[in-house]
């Protein structure tokens, strides 16, 4: 008999985690299903409780509820309490454990799939709301020399940084048209990609082979990819990020750590094909 798990969220039909780990399980030869589960906005707590109470094992969240998961998990991580948000949960006896895998998932794809060392580099986060929190630890983790972290409300820059300023990597807060010039990593964790934006910063943030990487994938990065490009940058989209992630979260559940390189290229070479 397989185990239950599923991505949480609202909406939910798009992701593609059933896909990725339906590969993680047939490549490791771990028993279990994932299915896609569709809360109410106003329902999340009690969609879990419901797919708990009926033997499932853990679960992925999404948008909008990593931060309703965070204060649902009985324990959690050091990177889960640092990010103050959950995007996996594991259903054990005790209790339910909570983990954040976005910043390592980020970091996993920038140094291994990417094949930038971050040790040393001068990097500039775009974005100081959910998604950047969730990255920053993780982040500074990989030691670079300098983080930058802009935003539309410089405030929220400021206090992100207040809560990491002790982590040893010299971190600054600006506006966004303080951005820095000439940085080597430049990662946008705004939705500005969803609107179509092609970047919310000036061009000036690049030099010739910086990488520039959006969180989002498929065709609502492209506007940022295509930015990059023309500015000599090298452009790469969050679908590395999003199987990393994956991979954290599938051995943070059974222990077992999959490749992500024929996945990656497996949901690359389709996504390819649809466009």
């Amino acid at each position: 008999m397989s185990d239950r798990y599923a991505v949480v969220g609202h909406p939910v039909a798009h992701s593609r985690s059933p896909a990725i780990h339906a590969m993680f399980a047939a490549q490791t030869g771990e028993a279990l299903s994932y299915e896609r589960l569709l809360a109410p906005l106003d329902g999340f707590e009690a969609t879990l409780r419901g797919f708990a109470a009926a033997g499932a094992r853990g679960c992925n969240v999404t948008v909008p509820f990593k931060f309703e998961a965070f204060t649902l998990a009985a324990q959690r991580t050091p990177r889960a309490q640092r990010a103050g948000a959950v995007n996996t949960l594991r259903f054990d006896a005790a209790g339910w454990a909570g983990d954040n895998t976005d910043g390592a998932g980020l970091v996993n794809d920038i140094e291994r799939n990417a094949g930038r060392r971050l040790a040393g580099l001068q990097l500039l986060l775009v974005g100081a709301g959910g998604a950047g929190a969730g990255v920053l630890g993780s982040l500074i983790d990989a030691k670079p020399a300098r983080i930058t972290i802009v935003n539309r409300s410089v405030d929220k820059a400021e206090a992100l940084v207040a809560s990491h300023h002790d982590l040893g990597v010299p971190l600054v807060a600006a506006g966004l048209a303080d951005a820095p010039a000439a940085q080597d990593v430049v990662i946008n964790a705004t939705s500005t990609s969803l609107a179509g934006a092609a970047s919310p910063v000036d061009a000036r943030v690049l030099k010739p082979g910086s990488l520039a990487l959006d969180m989002m994938y498929g065709p609502q990065a492209q506007g940022f990819l295509d930015w990059a490009a023309a500015h000599g940058a090298e452009p790469r989209d969050g679908l590395g990020m999003l199987v990393e992630q994956a991979a954290e979260a599938f051995f943070f559940w059974r222990g077992v750590r999959p490749d992500t390189a024929s996945v990656l290229a497996a949901l690359r070479a389709e996504l390819e094909s649809a466009s």
